[in-house]
């Protein structure tokens, strides 16, 4: 299915009526090359093209469209006329050759560099003769031929390339195309992708050409900045036991020859895998991180979500704090109305979310649901984490800064693996958060000893998600203080909030206050600190004017109101009510400092 709705994408793409929109064509890829080597017709390198551009800290190289790359493993597998310095000038890896030195294998390491030379060369002189009668291949011919240490002294892109082993080209002097673009290869390229078939595509269903090997996966995040090149569809070259003895590879089970146990057809392989590469391009508006999960999102026919779920979930950008905002408002307009402003409701709409694991890409969630459904999912979401904010804080908080506020440090390298996979499988299929959320947030409250924006945020939606899947009798938590809410544990966190702000009015400027010292045991044993902290605010009314004194006794006899005498207070709260005690202290602060609270808590009669 996701095979299948990948090679859908990719033929859809491939009729966009815009040229700069399309996908390669069978055979080619999108690469980027940061050199291009210019010669003349008689392969003289006249020179070193630096297509590099600075993006932030980084510098990134234009991209083209060249003939897709060999599917390399430990053996040497060279491009057609591009690779990088290794293969085409046969420039040593900086590291690498640090590290055959360090084992004392430098010569092997030379002996290897010498032969990918020669391969990327045989891989040019392989083509059919009319190409090889080509001005730009017999340029490119000569040049190798001729290629000294001399040829390449004096370019200052030199340096760059001997540093850092990039990917290079060429460029016939006069054109505008790299060689590997010109007619005559681009129609070999095809040709040599066209196999007799073989077997039946599992994707298309017709016979074709089985792919033994699928082009690997980019842009999947392993960590922060770093991504990794693997498969989606692969089998183990090992087998555990069997009648041979284990001596079968895996991927050769039940007779079959590698490739055959999941027949993928060469068209559809280079249509998945070209069509997820685009997706989790750098800069693709069609894939966000959440988490340890990188997640791409696409729909049948061109669509409003497929440009606007980005700025849903996404951090907005510091230049326009408001675009998340933004499109908030317009996905419940477009709820309300019916109607997006491109596409249809009934579009089907693809969300898939992927993981590195040890040698492969696992599939971390995927789901399939129309633009409308999807829609009101997602909005349900963000009514779910509504709750009352500073002034200063963002509207609506991204899943990022949803995430790190339950994390260690608030940092994303903390987010517990899968959390957010899980949780954004919940946005989309409706379902409750996954309890490792409500955890962690109850958990970051106690050790920081402060519940927070994204905190509360998480209590709630958690708390209400579970209320309305499970039929619970309990009433779902409202975005303000509720004051009819009668939970012992969420009254104790009022109760504790108020006499907090007791304690600061009564010595305004006080770097600590009982927050600091005592929230941990109010939340988990309030039996042990509350009896003392209801004596200590008899103290601290007594610092107060007669009028706020009032006022804050009144507060604290209508939370009083809700518990049972002979019960408080409770001896424990299990972790469940603690998310109440967090939920209730935090809103009752909030209340403290919004306009409405502020005219009846604050008035004096």
């Amino acid at each position: 299915m996701i095979l299948q709705a990948l090679d859908a994408y990719y033929r859809r793409k491939q009729a966009d009526p815009d040229p700069a929109k399309r996908l390669p064509a069978f055979g080619l890829e999108d690469k980027e090359i940061p050199f291009v080597l210019e010669i003349d017709a008689d392969g003289k390198l006249l020179n070193i093209a630096d297509t590099r551009s600075d993006d932030g800290k980084k510098k990134i190289g234009q991209r083209f469209l060249v003939p897709q790359g060999a599917k390399k493993t430990s053996g040497v597998m060279a491009n057609l006329l591009w690779d990088n310095a290794e293969y085409v000038l046969g420039i040593p890896d900086a590291k690498k050759l640090e590290k055959s030195r360090a084992e004392n294998k430098e010569a092997d390491y030379l002996a290897r560099l010498l032969t990918m030379r020669q391969k990327f060369r045989e891989v040019i002189t392989d083509l059919p003769d009319t190409v090889q009668a080509d001005d730009g291949i017999r340029a490119v011919l000569a040049f190798l031929d001729g290629l000294t240490p001399e040829t390449l002294a004096g370019f200052a892109a030199l340096a760059d390339i001997e540093a850092g082993n990039p990917i290079l080209s060429f460029r016939l002097h006069g054109d505008l195309g790299l060689v590997c673009q010109r007619p005559a290869v681009v129609v070999a390229t095809a040709v040599q992708n066209e196999d007799a078939p073989d077997g039946a595509c599992l994707v298309s269903g017709q016979p074709a050409a089985i792919e033994r090997l699928h082009a690997p996966v980019k842009g999947v995040w392993d960590k922060p900045g770093a991504t990794v090149n693997k498969n989606i569809v692969s089998i183990n070259n090992k087998n555990e036991g069997g009648s041979n003895g284990g001596q079968t590879p895996a991927f050769a089970s039940y007779g079959k020859q590698q490739g055959y146990t999941s027949p993928v057809g060469k068209p559809a392989a280079f249509a998945y895998t070209t069509a997820l590469n685009h997706l989790l391009a750098r800069d693709s508006r069609q894939r966000i991180q959440v988490g340890d999960s990188s997640t791409v999102f696409w729909a049948e026919e061109a669509h409003d979500l497929e440009n606007t779920m980005v700025d849903l979930f996404g951090d907005p950008p510091k230049d326009n704090p408001d675009k998340n905002t933004d499109a908030i408002k317009a996905l419940y307009a477009a709820i309300a109305s019916g109607q997006f402003s491109v596409g249809g409701k009934d579009t089907r709409f693809h969300v898939l979310g992927l993981a590195p694991n040890a040698a492969r890409i696992s599939i971390r969630f995927w789901e399939t649901a129309t633009a409308a459904d999807l829609a009101k999912r997602i909005a349900q979401h963000f009514d779910d984490i509504t709750i009352t904010h500073a002034p200063h804080d963002p509207t609506h908080l991204s899943l990022f800064r949803l995430l790190t506020g339950v994390a260690l440090l608030n940092k994303a390298d903390n987010i517990p693996p899968n959390l957010g996979g899980e949780v954004m499988r919940a946005i989309l299929e409706g379902l409750p958060y996954p309890a490792t959320l409500l955890n962690l947030a109850v958990q970051r409250c106690r050790a920081e000893q402060k519940p927070t924006y994204a905190r509360a945020a998480a209590i709630k939606a958690s708390f209400n998600r579970f209320i309305r899947f499970r039929n619970s009798p309990e009433k779902e938590f409202t975005p303000m203080l509720d004051p009819a809410n009668t939970n012992p544990a969420y009254r104790l966190g009022r109760l504790f909030a108020a006499l907090e702000k007791i304690q600061e009015d009564a010595s305004p400027g006080l770097n600590a206050t009982i927050r600091d010292r005592y929230y941990g045991a109010a939340s988990s044993t309030p039996a042990a600190v509350f009896p003392t902290l209801l004596r200590l605010s008899k103290h601290h009314l007594g610092k107060l004017s007669p009028g706020l004194a009032i006022t804050r006794e009144r507060l604290i006899g209508e939370v009083m109101d809700g518990f049972d005498a002979a019960t408080f207070p409770p001896r424990i709260l299990p972790l469940p009510d603690q998310a109440r005690f967090a939920l209730g202290y935090y809103q009752q602060r909030q209340a403290f400092f919004t306009k409405s609270e502020s005219k009846t808590q604050e008035q004096t009669p």
